[in-house]
């Protein structure tokens, strides 16, 4: 079996989610790296995102921001912002949304704006961007991040990201459509919302993961599923495309 790291295991984990006809709204970070993964191995008909209007991008090195000419260079088209969230986004045509955040609670609502009070906050983070509207707007959410207690939180410090608000219901009410976060990907575990009430379950354990493990690493009183499966590891073929990208942009961007 070949050796892998927890961030290479989630990695490959979220890639495998998308498929050939997804449309997908890449957010910068490790969902690049899972998305653009996809596209180099099961799923090369993939069409990704990003937030600066590059349709149908398909960088050979990861962004190190949604400015970067990467993006715009190896695209089939890109368009201007106003239009890619009010034809593209707004207009439902994009059928997954792919976020990071800082923070993120039982009910998979994200926070990527503050940690501490907003007035006078411990740390100031890059801001919302474009992630509120694709979390309300894209078919469905992936979320990828990895699992501490700093990360996964009883309360968030702010609500960036709408995700299944105070539980099941809770968008419908708000008038929105879309089915929100369907899917977290750790570097422990894979977390599902309960069908009855949106909240995070865990429903696969990484090899060699322990429950205790995932527990320790959350800031509320996780749920499991019944039946737990294992994550199937990362194949030769998987890791070795992944390790490629990243290299090519190491060298890219001039990091020794």
């Amino acid at each position: 079996m070949s050796s892998y790291t927890s961030t290479e295991i989630m990695t490959v984990t979220a890639a495998r989610l998308l498929s050939d006809k997804d449309v997908c709204f890449v957010g910068i970070g490790a969902p690049s790296a899972a998305c653009n993964l996809a596209r180099l191995t099961h799923a090369p008909g993939l069409t990704l995102i990003y937030e600066s209007g590059t349709i149908a991008t398909r960088p050979n090195v990861l962004p190190l921001s949604i400015g970067d000419g990467e993006l715009c260079e190896t695209a089939l088209a890109t368009v201007p912002v106003p239009e890619m969230f009010a034809y593209w986004l707004q207009g439902g045509r994009i059928t997954v949304g792919f976020l990071g955040a800082a923070q993120i609670d039982r009910f998979a609502n994200l926070n990527t704006t503050v940690v501490g009070p907003y007035d006078k906050p411990k740390t100031r983070l890059p801001g919302g961007g474009g992630a509120p509207e694709i979390a309300t707007n894209c078919g469905e959410i992936f979320i990828i991040l990895k699992q501490t207690k700093r990360g996964f939180v009883d309360k968030l410090d702010f609500v960036t990201s709408i995700g299944h608000g105070a539980g099941k219901g809770d968008r419908e009410k708000l008038g929105i459509t879309t089915k929100g976060p369907t899917q977290v990907i750790t570097d422990l575990c894979i977390l599902r919302p309960d069908p009855e009430t949106c909240e995070l379950t865990v429903v696969s354990l990484h090899p060699g993961v322990t429950r205790a493990q995932v527990t320790d690493a959350t800031g509320w009183a996780l749920k499991f599923a019944p039946e737990l499966a294992e994550t199937p590891a990362p194949s030769a073929e998987e890791l070795e495309v992944l390790r490629a990208l990243q290299e090519r942009t190491r060298i890219a961007h001039g990091q020794a």
